[in-house]
């Protein structure tokens, strides 16, 4: 069983697929940062202050101690439960900026490839029932 594991570690669609897991995280922690530390500040400056993640409802009780608390990650640490849709926006925008990118990156591969010369290619011979016919109305068109 160690034997065919390590066959199938060792295929390289395995391989490849591993470092596309791990450039793909890299990735994601980039586009992330990206959208929190560029983006979502830009787009809060254009709207007058607006931060998505602050925006939540609490739903339920909240302690003495956090009482009148805006601080989603604070409330989210201390077990109260929220619905973050502010959070959600701020993913939902990260998730559109990374289709968007990988959308490009294939558009240029997909340009970049080298397609095969379109070969013209050269009509198949005629069969000889077809000639026979051919030359045969040929022979009555010439006699009449």
């Amino acid at each position: 069983m160690l034997k065919e594991f390590r066959e199938f570690i060792a295929r390289g669609n395995v391989m490849e697929l591993a470092v596309a897991v791990i450039i793909g995280a890299a990735f994601g922690k980039i586009i992330t940062s990206l959208t929190d530390d560029i983006i979502m500040p830009v787009i809060g400056r254009i709207f007058g202050g607006l931060d998505f993640s602050s925006y939540f409802i609490v739903m339920g009780t909240v302690p003495e101690k956090l009482a009148g608390s805006t601080d989603y990650a604070a409330l989210k640490a201390a077990g109260v439960p929220l619905l973050g849709w502010g959070a959600f926006v701020t993913q939902a925008v990260n998730f559109t900026i990374i289709a968007f990118i990988i959308f490009l990156m294939v558009r240029s591969i997909n340009r970049m490839s080298v397609k095969p010369a379109e070969v013209a290619a050269e009509p198949p011979p005629e069969a000889a029932d077809i000639t026979l016919l051919r030359e045969i109305r040929d022979a009555l068109t010439k006699q009449g």
